[in-house]
């Protein structure tokens, strides 16, 4: 399989859009440690429309994968809070099939943004698809 951009993270809908687009791996220089994939979070909606750049560990597709088992049973998330990478908190709406997808850059441009999407049942699957894509096109061990 080819090494293009895969979408790990997309929440869409509405005319809103996150999504976490890996572009590429990069080797540390120097280091026994594995090489760390290239990202950029996307958001896009009538109102605001940024991107931001990020490393993402293999850690993080673990913790990924924690965070959508989470979401999956009905909680809300927080991604690699308390790290040196953008945050990313998913809060669901009880009410409705949507969620509210907050980024934020506590390190580099210290702004956050607070995107509303439809987050229904089928995004699960897909979801889970895009981890295996990327775990199977970048592999880390």
């Amino acid at each position: 399989m080819g090494e293009g951009p895969i979408d790990l993270i997309r929440l869409e809908g509405e005319g809103n859009s996150v999504v976490l687009r890996v572009v590429g791996r990069e080797e540390r220089e120097g280091s026994a440690e594995a090489d760390v994939l290239v990202g950029e979070f996307l958001v896009d909606t009538p109102f605001v429309r940024g991107a931001l750049k990020t490393w993402i560990l293999p850690e993080d597709l673990r913790q990924w994968q924690q965070a959508l088992d989470s979401l999956d049973a009905g909680r809300d998330i927080a991604w690699r809070e308390g790290q040196r990478a953008p945050w990313l908190f998913i809060d669901l709406d009880e009410d409705d099939d949507r969620c509210q997808v907050t980024i934020k850059d506590h390190s580099m441009s210290l702004t956050r943004v607070t995107v509303t999407v439809p987050l229904v049942d089928a995004w699960f699957d897909d979801a889970y698809r895009r981890l295996d894509l990327v775990w199977e096109t970048w592999p880390t061990d």
